[in-house]
């Protein structure tokens, strides 16, 4: 995984996660991904990505849900 892909910067999208250099969201690739879009219709819809930002961004939701308690109820 290359971290150095995702930013935290208040002054980018409200300082939620996102590729470095974009304005292209962590939560915006996850949606992508759920929806079942390719890794190609992915950087079709974000062209501003290169394609080891999604591996990146999918990498880095894996470590926050690691990293903290989720409530299943």
């Amino acid at each position: 995984m290359n971290s150095k892909r995702i930013a935290l910067d208040p002054a980018v999208c409200n300082g939620k996660p996102a590729i470095k250099g974009t304005q292209t969201t962590v939560s915006d690739i996850l949606g992508q991904v759920a929806t079942g879009k390719s890794w190609d219709d992915i950087l079709c819809c974000f062209p501003e990505i290169e394609p080891e930002d999604i591996p990146s961004a999918l990498h880095y939701a894996i470590s926050l849900l690691d990293n903290s308690e989720v409530a299943v109820s």
